[in-house]
């Protein structure tokens, strides 16, 4: 309680955090991460796939028994493109997800921007869902009902991804889950001078600079990079997400769902009060974090879990 106590003053006040606290907080983190990777009715498993950068590794989440086909979602970790691993599966919405409604989750490994600079990632993300796509007969996964999400920078990788994979053309996205994105390489009203919990103005920066590397700073820079930088989002698919209003990705993500809705698409979001960045993670027991939860598992039904003939 002492800890929770402690999160309300500074986002209440405003003021900077104590590092002992985020020192505690990121142990905290850390434990979160390392939880037992199974879940109810779930079997976990490790797979090295095919990319034409070579081998990568990808988490697979399986029901250990399914009467049919069940949906398919590509879960993208985060970590400011730099940092991050598929262990982050454990505590994703992603597992949440599989474990209530049944699911196949797969989590690439992919590429940090301090091994390789965009679009490494970006390719990585994409050849694990051609992998899921292809191997869905496999893996009992139905086509029909494909979901990409991810936390962060796997928010604005999830964003890339469905960019990247509605211009190929081939695989058919049938929901996004971009919760509070990393979106925007260039500072916003909420980025430009935020000391949030665990992300702000500074490792924002760092963050953005490693993972564009020679295109950092120029003109140049491409939506697959940043998707802020997209000018046409018709066509995308649905989308739901949410973000605290104290954050840094707080502008840039309702940017992305207000472009989204001016394009047709059905798009929407959630703001919840607060600073603490992947509050949903590193607060589980927080109501806003299971109202935010919630909410995820209200639209996931209405979009993916109604009839085939009902969805788009």
């Amino acid at each position: 309680m002492r800890c929770n106590f402690a999160i309300f003053v500074v986002e209440k006040t405003g003021n900077r955090p104590a590092f002992t606290l985020k020192k505690f907080l990121t142990v905290l983190a850390t434990a979160f991460c390392f939880l037992p990777a199974g879940g109810k009715g779930l079997k976990y498993r490790s797979v090295s796939i095919d990319t034409a950068a070579g081998k990568m590794k990808v988490k697979v989440l399986q029901p250990k028994e399914a009467d049919a086909r069940v949906p398919g979602i590509l879960w993208i970790h985060g970590g400011g493109y730099m940092t991050g691993g598929t262990y982050m599966v454990r505590v994703s919405c992603g597992k949440m997800l599989a474990e209530r409604y049944g699911a196949v989750v797969v989590s690439p490994e992919y590429r940090k921007a301090g091994e390789a600079p965009y679009p490494a990632a970006l390719e990585d993300c994409y050849a694990a869902l051609e992998w899921m796509y292809v191997h869905a007969d496999e893996l009992g996964i139905d086509r029909t009902r494909i979901v990409v999400g991810g936390e962060s920078a796997g928010g604005g990788l999830t964003a890339a991804v469905c960019l990247y994979a509605r211009d190929k053309g081939k695989i058919p996205v049938a929901f996004q889950l971009p919760l509070y994105p990393m979106l925007d390489c260039e500072d916003t009203e909420s980025s430009a001078d935020n000391h949030g919990l665990f992300w702000g103005t500074v490792r924002n920066h760092r963050g953005w600079k490693l993972y564009l590397g020679d295109l950092s700073g120029t003109a140049d820079v491409p939506s697959y990079a940043s998707p802020a930088r997209a000018t046409d989002y018709a066509n995308l698919p649905p989308c739901y997400t949410y973000v605290l209003d104290g954050e840094p990705f707080y502008t840039e993500t309702l940017a992305y769902v207000k472009n989204l809705q001016a394009a047709g698409v059905d798009a929407k979001v959630d703001v919840y009060p607060g600073n603490t960045h992947a509050f949903d993670i590193l607060l589980p027991w927080q109501d806003r974090s299971k109202r935010a939860k919630r909410r995820l598992c209200e639209e996931y039904e209405r979009i993916i879990m109604k009839p085939a003939s009902m969805r788009r």
